[in-house]
Formats: structure tokens, C-alpha cells, sequence
């Protein structure tokens, strides 16, 4: 017997389009990631259905939310205003490419825009890397994310219109929202809005298909188109008592009880309905992600990319809106915006001046807009390596190798290393921030190893570093090279037990902090201690054992894209 093939995701991304395409302001709209033929083709169709106005991926206040049009008002006379594209999309919605590189300022803008019901979204999100994501302020207020990555499918797309209206269905009963309740409590959602997109997309599966009431097909499809995309973590499944091998078989019981038997197993009770919602969403759940969520990993996304944090900057980068300001110290005129903001006021300060019609513009210390850009801050990868006990020579050559593949690349990322060392009684900053790699094998030259493992006192170090270096400007990233077996403690004093809650109070002051990090262990046999480790300061864990330099930097690039180019 052959299996049913597998569903197309272009099949659950239609069923959300056909939603959003019958209420665009209560859904908000979509999410489409992964660039592939699929996306193409319903976004074709999609723009058949409503009106879909493209946002330009430099877009500024101005064309987003409209205001003066100088051209126009120069020629005229008179203040001209120009509609912004927020507007010019009401009653459909806007569509904006490559929405994982989306400014936060403009997300923010949009985001109220979503509020206040003027147009729907459309996020066309190219993203590669897993971290990647558009804004989480707008992911929160789209009731559908789709990924058509692996959809094989572009032909054939059609949005059928609803058989009935959303109004005629019937609001959702008790049971149906506590099911729906219960389904994202196991899932891991804690989003009110989910729970509203859920019930909502409910009632529209039914008023797709001419239905007055939910049914329970209904309640399964929002699980999928709602719940599933979010859900950070697998429901616990109880385990099954194995079957005794050597038990003999019972003899069978007479007719009368054999009778009675099976009209028992006739009238067991149906499944609870969230585990039938909860297995619907592991249906629609890749499987990629299923494989991550049933381990304990989470799906993380990062607020940053790239070599750096962004900082704003007077001079260069990328330009971002105008503001009011003098230009001075080093801040640039915007002419332009400077020009925009005092054409509306001509007539009142021609009036109140006296003078012509035909007169210059005037101008005030108000009307003036200095220009803004957005660079990459330079990035330090802080190694903090145990050079502890006996394996401390094999850490300590890997270390080192690693270090210098990633300053061979630093002039390329903008970034820097630095190396902390612990061991014994103390921990050490043997190589401050730099991109010297002769510096850098000079101080690496001749590391002591061996010793007890003062575990908090290296992570202290480390995070200090860390702090001096974002107190600089700069962004700043920690990898920690240990087992996460500590025996000293933080005051110098030995002892397991101190020594291990001294190491996990240092490691929640550096997730107090926000500083990314990641733990690796490269002991020949990996324990439990390093993945407890990394989980109390918020970070990555890789286990390695037997790794050689070059595989630890590559694991460090690919567990961290923000630390490689």
C-alpha cells in the first residue's frame, strides 16, 4: 500500500491568503518566507484579489506616511500635500520585500499603522539563516506566517472566494476556545493575539466553505495556520509501559464476558479536542523544527546581523530619516527635508514679515533637518578558554588555532579577539581586544595549563571584558571553551558544590546583561554540565569532541552568524 503523498506548504499558505483576502484588518496579513516560484505565483494571485502596493525597501517618512510634496509646492505657491503609501493601500494591503532587513524605525511605523486597521502587510521574508526574521513587532500583529521553501508547486494557484461571510458564523463556544487555550498553553504560545487569530481563523475556514457554525476540521485548520508557525516547544508525551516479553498469553474469556468486553471498547470516550488541535499542529510543524522542538531548542531569533550592533553615526553608514538639529559637529545639512519643513509655514511668515508673494523662502532655526546614518559597530570575540587539569594542553592549541583563523579574517568582518585564560586560583586577560595577529601569536605563545577550574572566576573575566568593550561602542560576543566541570570557587576557596553555584551565578549576570555566547565543549566525553551551562546564560552549546581549530571556528560562525560575515 502506498503512502498519500505529504501536503504542499502552498496549500496552507492559499487557505491564509483566502483569509486574509476576506478580512484584511482583523488578520493583519502574512508572512511569506522563502523566495521560491510558490511565493511568486500566490503573491500573483493574491494581487489579483486585493490591491497590493509595493513598499520600497528605502522608504522614508515622508512617501511612507505622506506629507509636503516641495516640488510641487514651490511651483504652486502654496503648501501641496502628497499621499503616503499607508494611505494609498487602504483597503488592501502593502507588500514589502526582503523584511528581515527591515529598519526597526519603519517596522515601528507600520506596526501602528496595523494598530489603527489602515492596510494590511504582506512580509516577503528572504531570510537564509535561521536567526533571521522581520521584526518580532510585527510578526506579533500578522496572524499567518508560511514558509514555501520546500513547496514544489506554482501552478494551478487560485483564491476561490469565501462561499459565506465571516458575519454569519456563529462565535466560537466554551469548549472550543478552552481547546484552542489549552493547544497553545502546550505549544508554547503565550500571545494573546495568537489566541484572537486563532479563534478568528476558525470562523473564517467555516465562512470559506458556506458554514453558519466551527466545526472541528475548522478549529484543526487554525491550530495549523496559526499556532503551529509559532510554537516553541512539543507537549510532553507520556510514555508507554512496555509489554512484559516472557508473560503468557491470558486464556480467552467465555462469550458472555468476551461480549460485554467488546461493548466496552466500543463505548470508550472520544480524544479530549486539544489533542486532536495539538496533533494537527505537529502535522503542519516542518519537520527541521520538529526535530528542534522535541529536543529543547527553542527557535531564536536574533535583533541583530551582520559583523556588529547598529549605532547611529553623524557622517556615514546607512542614511536614515532626518531629524531637527544644527549641523554642526559633523552632522550634515538635509537640504531637502530642511526645504519641506518650512514651505508650509511661507505664507504665515510672508504675512507676518510683510513681504512679496514672489519673496524667497524663509527660513528659521526650526525648519532645520540634519541628516542621519546607521553604521556597524565593531565586533570583539571574547574566548574564554579553561586551561585547567590535564586536557588543558589540547584546549589551549585548539584555542589558539582558533583564534588565529578568525583574526586572518578580521579586516574582512570588522571585528576583533580577545582571549581570557583561567586556571588554578585566577583568571587572566592574556590577549586584549585586537586584530594584530602578531600580537596575537606573541601573547599566545606560552599559555600555563593545569590546575583546579575556577570556572566563575573566568566567566566574571570574561564578562567584564565584554562590558568594557560595548561600554566603548563596540559589540561584543562570548565563547567559552570549557566542560563546565568547576571545583573552585569564586572567592579562590575549592569546593564542587560553592564552585558550581559561584559558576551559574556568573553565567545569569551575563545573561542579565545580553551578551551573546556560546559554550563549547571539546572534552573527549561531553557531560551534562556544559548544556546547563550555556542554558543559564541564555547561549548556544556545541559539543566537540576531538575538534581541531579549524572545525571550532566553523562551528563558532555557524552556531553564531553574527560573529562571521
Amino acid at each position: 500500500m502506498t503512502e498519500a503523498p505529504a501536503a504542499d506548504p502552498l496549500d496552507d499558505a492559499v487557505r491564509a491568503a483566502r483569509l486574509l483576502i476576506l478580512a484584511p484588518k482583523l488578520f493583519g496579513g502574512l508572512v511569506l518566507r522563502g523566495s521560491s516560484p510558490a511565493r511568486e505565483a500566490l503573491v500573483a494571485a493574491l494581487g489579483q484579489a486585493i490591491a497590493l502596493r509595493r513598499m520600497p525597501g528605502h522608504v522614508d517618512d515622508e512617501r511612507l506616511l505622506g506629507g509636503i510634496d516641495l516640488a510641487g509646492s514651490l511651483a504652486a505657491g502654496k503648501p501641496v500635500r502628497q499621499s503616503g503609501l499607508i494611505e494609498e493601500a487602504q483597503g488592501g494591503a502593502l507588500i514589502a520585500g526582503m523584511a528581515e532587513r527591515m529598519d526597526s524605525g519603519i517596522a515601528g511605523r507600520l506596526a501602528q499603522a496595523l494598530d489603527d486597521g489602515a492596510a494590511a502587510l504582506v512580509l516577503l521574508d528572504d531570510a537564509v539563516e535561521p536567526d533571521e526574521a522581520p521584526p518580532a513587532s510585527l510578526m506579533e500583529r500578522l496572524a499567518f506566517a508560511c514558509d514555501l521553501s520546500a513547496s514544489r508547486r506554482w501552478q494551478g494557484v487560485e483564491l476561490a472566494p469565501a462561499a459565506g461571510s465571516l458575519g454569519r458564523v456563529a462565535p466560537l463556544g466554551d469548549d472550543a476556545l478552552k481547546a484552542l487555550a489549552a493547544t497553545a498553553a502546550m505549544l508554547g504560545v503565550e500571545s494573546l493575539r495568537a489566541l484572537i487569530f486563532a479563534g478568528e481563523a476558525a470562523r473564517g475556514l467555516a465562512a470559506l466553505e458556506g458554514r453558519d457554525h466551527v466545526i472541528e476540521a475548522d478549529l484543526s485548520g487554525a491550530v495549523r495556520l496559526v499556532l503551529a508557525p509559532r510554537a516553541t516547544r512539543l507537549p510532553p508525551q507520556e510514555a508507554e509501559e512496555p509489554a512484559p516479553e516472557d508473560q503468557e498469553e491470558p486464556p480467552p474469556p467465555p462469550d458472555s464476558e468476551q461480549d460485554k468486553s467488546e461493548d466496552s471498547e466500543q463505548q470508550q470516550p472520544e480524544p479530549d479536542l486539544s489533542e486532536i488541535l495539538v496533533e494537527a499542529a505537529k502535522a503542519a510543524i516542518p519537520a527541521d523544527l520538529l526535530a528542534q522542538l522535541a529536543q529543547g531548542k527553542a527557535p531564536r531569533r536574533s535583533s541583530s546581523s551582520g559583523t556588529g550592533q547598529k549605532r547611529k553615526a553623524a557622517t556615514r553608514g546607512k542614511p536614515l530619516g532626518a531629524r531637527p538639529g544644527m549641523p554642526r559637529g559633523g552632522a550634515k545639512l538635509a537640504l531637502i527635508d530642511s526645504l519641506r519643513a518650512a514651505v508650509p509655514w511661507q505664507q504665515v511668515r510672508r504675512r507676518e514679515a510683510n513681504a512679496d508673494a514672489d519673496a524667497p523662502i524663509l527660513m528659521r532655526k526650526e525648519d532645520l533637518r540634519i541628516r542621519r546614518f546607521e553604521e556597524r559597530a565593531a565586533r570583539v570575540t571574547i574566548f574564554a578558554v579553561d586551561a585547567s587539569g590535564s586536557a588543558a594542553a589540547a584546549r589551549l592549541a585548539e584555542a589558539k588555532g582558533a583564534v588565529e583563523l578568525m583574526l586572518a579574517q578580521a579586516y574582512v568582518t570588522r571585528s576583533e579577539v580577545a582571549l581570557v585564560a583561567f586556571r588554578g586560583e585566577t583568571a587572566e586577560l592574556l590577549l586584549p581586544p585586537t586584530r594584530s595577529l602578531t600580537r596575537a601569536r606573541r601573547s599566545l605563545a606560552e599559555l600555563p595549563g593545569g590546575g583546579g577550574t575556577p570556572l566563575a572566576m573566568g566567566l566574571n573575566t570574561a564578562r567584564e571584558v565584554a562590558e568594557a568593550v560595548i561600554a566603548r561602542g563596540r559589540s561584543a560576543a562570548l565563547v567559552i571553551l570549557t566542560d563546565g566541570r568547576a571545583n573552585i570557587a569564586a572567592d579562590g576557596s575549592p569546593g564542587r558544590a560553592q564552585a558550581k553555584e559561584d559558576a551559574e551565578a556568573a553565567a545569569k549576570a551575563i545573561y542579565a546583561r545580553g551578551i551573546d555566547s556560546l559554550v563549547v565543549d571539546i572534552s573527549a566525553r561531553p557531560g551534562p554540565e556544559g548544556a546547563a551551562l550555556a542554558n543559564a546564560m541564555g547561549g548556544r552549546f556545541l559539543a566537540l569532541p576531538r575538534a581541531d581549530a579549524r572545525m571550532l571556528q566553523a562551528a563558532i560562525n555557524a552556531a553564531q552568524p553574527a560573529i562571521a560575515a
